[in-house]
């Protein structure tokens, strides 16, 4: 059998009253007691909560440091009067954690705050950190999560905030091709081949990091015309280039028009335009870059055939005449940046005189010398969107014009959530290989903006 004592007071042994009941009103120990809940308990509530704390503790304290480690459920009034303030989030936060974060003086405009975020995501992302920089601003932010982190249900000034990228880009930079050079006459000599267009990447290497609030600008070098009058040199290709006020600029140089005859050179770029009989060949890697952009062209030798050299190559040099046959341009390099391999910036090929071998653009889009077969031929375009060199063209009783090079490109690889929430301009095409999105630029103007 079960008894139940009813008693209206309960006391220590000091006589203390620790439970009291008066009027249906149950009191548990005077004030200034500490109760304490045992570990494990629970305490449900049926009706109704009243003087109990619920919301957010507003600190009286007006800070003025340059620093603040936040607390989750405080509230701090922020005062830059005299010097910007970094806030530190809490490094570990439970679902429901709420701050306040308040303009005290309508300063923010002149001195910023910024969050350190503590490893955690803030709207979704671990960097950069937000920075808050509107007169009379408040920012209230609630932890939701692992995956979307802090987020602000007041927030108005989303500037540098959302949307936030993680920033890590690959890039490829390949200039437009040189012009191949011209037949010459009364000396009957044939054209060389144009250098192909420098060559640059980091895809394999070192990431690029782009940040939030820049606008990075894609020119896309056009090929150097073919060289049109009798003797003389081809036009050099035009250079690409991906820059940003955050980045190291990635510029690559055009590649250098093929030479003619005893009358021209062939000139120096990104890959070297080749050379005939007397006349230098152009160097490559003009201006230095490390590793090379591109190697100089070939040379070429007297009769009977006049063989001209070979324009250079992103991966080597263009090779040289003969007496009898013509330069094969030098082979470019390959690069998977798009997701499959594909080989750029390929030299055109050196022609010769009457009948002699003619040679091959390089692998990678040089164009072809012009056919050795009567009359003779003009030489080879290069291939646009892959840099290569013009081909050289071939005498044979009439005169010919050489090729011109090929057009250069521009490719940019990131995270296909990058993608999602920059934008991006100028003519280009997207494609997706795994977790990443790729942008490739055929031609300018074009910027991607973050």
């Amino acid at each position: 059998m079960s008894s139940i004592i009813k008693v209206d007071t309960v006391q220590d042994q000091d006589g203390n009253n620790i439970i009291n009941e008066n009027a249906n009103v149950i009191t548990v120990g005077a004030s200034g007691d500490t109760i304490t809940i045992p570990s494990g308990a629970t305490l449900a509530n049926n009706g109704t909560a009243t003087g109990f704390f619920e919301g957010i503790a507003w600190q009286s304290s007006i800070v003025t440091a340059s620093t603040l480690t936040a607390v989750a459920g405080n509230g701090y009034w922020i005062n830059t009067t005299s010097n910007a303030c970094t806030i530190t989030l809490p490094a570990s936060a439970s679902v429901g954690d709420q701050i306040i974060f308040t303009d005290y003086l309508r300063t923010w405009g002149t001195n910023a705050v910024t969050i350190n975020q503590n490893s955690l995501n803030f709207q979704g992302y671990t960097s950069p950190n937000p920075i808050y920089n509107t007169d009379g601003q408040s920012v209230n932010i609630i932890y939701s999560g692992a995956t979307q982190g802090w987020i602000p249900t007041v927030d108005d000034d989303v500037t540098n905030k959302t949307p936030q990228i993680e920033g890590t880009a690959y890039y490829l930079v390949v200039a437009g091709g040189g012009g191949g050079g011209s037949t010459w006459s009364p000396n009957t000599i044939a054209g060389a081949g144009g250098g192909a267009g420098g060559y640059l990447t980091n895809y394999g290497g070192s990431a690029y990091t782009l940040s939030n609030g820049n606008t990075y600008t894609i020119t896309v070098g056009t090929g150097g015309a073919g060289a049109t009058l009798t003797g003389t040199t081809g036009t050099g290709g035009n250079n690409s280039s991906f820059t940003g006020a955050d980045i190291t600029d990635v510029i690559a140089t055009g590649g250098g028009g093929g030479g003619s005859s005893t009358a021209a050179n062939g000139q120096d770029g990104g890959s070297g335009g080749g050379g005939c009989i007397t006349k230098t060949s152009g160097s490559g890697n003009t201006p230095s870059t490390t590793p090379s952009q591109g190697f100089a062209g070939g040379t070429g030798l007297g009769g009977p055939n006049y063989g001209s050299g070979g324009g250079g190559g992103a991966s080597e040099v263009g090779n040289n005449g003969t007496t009898t046959v013509g330069g094969d341009g030098g082979d470019g390099n390959s690069n998977s940046i798009t997701g499959s391999a594909v080989i750029y910036a390929g030299g055109g090929g050196g022609a010769t005189y009457n009948g002699g071998t003619v040679g091959s653009g390089g692998t990678g889009g040089g164009g072809n010398a012009g056919s050795a077969s009567s009359p003779g031929a003009v030489g080879g375009n290069g291939t646009d969107g892959l840099g290569g060199g013009g081909g050289g063209a071939t005498y044979n009783g009439t005169n010919f014009v050489g090729g011109d090079g090929g057009n250069g490109v521009v490719i940019v690889r990131l995270s296909t959530s990058d993608y999602n929430i920059i934008t991006v301009t100028g003519t280009h095409t997207t494609a997706v290989s795994g977790s990443d999105t790729i942008i490739t630029w055929t031609a300018s103007p074009a910027t991607l903006v973050t």
